[in-house]
């Protein structure tokens, strides 16, 4: 007995051995958890920026954010250089060309000399530029290279809407606005936002007035910086104290010092521009009614991927409210306030600007 119950604990022990032996050759269960490494892949996307840097709660973070997905998304490489002036935006461009970059995307209008420049010379390299439309400096005629890609945005369409907005919310019928510079990239919101309180106007039988921006004379009040916070709360006082109550900045976070000023005033709010101010910039939400969004991370990311596809094609993109290049933000913590008839109002303006029925040019 002793024998045979030897015997018998030993097969059990050698097919327990079998057992696990076999269930060691089992394939893995694929449980989709997404912990198995991404391997990189070899390209790499590199972004010179205006000054204000990829923390600026405005378009150099937007451009960045594209970027940050791309790298997340497509698992490539980028790099980033922050011009800290006018006179870093050559040089950074010449140290991305020596960097074997795939792509080199720039931000900015100012930034279109040196990136026309550098195009030109480096017909092999592929560059992107965002707020740009090449053209001839003495001539004004377009120009278009096969290895740049022009992301411009209608950005007129979608400050129409938030001039409409700001008409119906405004109390005391004055409006306020202003730019860091005057230069196009700026002026088309103002342009925009102008035409949409004429529209409110003529529609509404209203006679609300903008302060700080002639569409007629193309000309305004502007801080001459995209940098200086107190200059923005100078010029914001001015306009409250001229009587307005809804003020529009486009001026990169200069703006934050717009908001300082409104916040004090206590009897009036904003509207964000480049990105949706209250993801941007959360500690101002609640005096902002909406922002006027350019869609500049969508634009990069779409551009990044086509050059990893080999499909990209340089010339002209252009961001509207048909192609959601452009919008106006959700209206967060107005959104009780703002009446569902003005809410109404404004997605048939923005189908009438889509459709061609309303033209955001006057």
């Amino acid at each position: 007995m002793r024998k045979r119950a030897t015997w018998f604990i030993a097969m059990l022990m050698v097919l327990s051995l079998v057992a696990a032996a076999c269930a060691g050759e089992e394939e893995p269960t694929d449980t989709g958890g997404g912990d198995e490494p991404v391997e990189e892949v070899d390209f790499t996307a590199c972004q010179v920026t205006d000054t204000g840097g990829v923390d600026d709660k405005s378009f150099n973070q937007t451009a960045f954010e594209g970027m940050q997905r791309a790298e997340e998304e497509l698992h490539i490489t980028t790099k980033v250089l922050e011009s800290q002036s006018d006179a870093d935006f050559e040089p950074n461009i010449n140290t991305f060309l020596q960097d074997d970059c795939d792509i080199i995307i720039t931000v900015g209008f100012l930034l279109g000399d040196a990136t026309a420049a550098a195009a030109e010379a480096n017909p092999d390299q592929k560059f992107a530029i965002v707020d740009v439309d090449f053209a001839d400096s003495e001539t004004f005629e377009d120009i278009t290279f096969d290895n740049a890609k022009e992301l411009t945005f209608a950005t007129d369409q979608a400050a129409f809407l938030a001039g409409v907005l700001a008409s119906a919310m405004s109390e005391s019928g004055v409006l306020g606005t202003f730019g860091g510079l005057n230069i196009p990239p700026v002026t088309i919101f103002e342009n925009g936002f102008e035409a949409g309180m004429n529209w409110w106007n003529t529609e509404a039988g209203a006679a609300v007035e903008l302060k700080g921006w002639s569409t007629a004379d193309q000309d305004g009040l502007f801080t001459e910086s995209f940098e200086d916070l107190d200059k923005g709360k100078q010029v914001t006082q001015q306009l409250l104290d001229e009587g307005a109550d809804i003020i529009m900045p486009v001026a990169g976070p200069v703006g934050l010092g717009s908001a300082e000023a409104v916040r004090e005033a206590g009897n009036a709010s904003m509207i964000w521009v480049d990105t949706d101010g209250c993801v941007s910039a959360p500690d101002i939400c609640d005096l902002l009614l909406t922002s006027v969004m350019k869609n500049m991370d969508n634009a990069v990311f779409d551009t990044i991927e086509a050059a990893l596809n080999d499909t990209f094609e340089g010339g002209l993109y252009v961001g509207t409210l048909e192609n959601e290049g452009v919008g106006i933000a959700p209206y967060h913590e107005f959104d009780t306030v703002i009446d569902d008839a003005i809410k109404t109002t404004i997605e048939e303006v923005k189908a009438g600007i889509i459709d061609g029925s309303i033209s955001v040019g006057g």
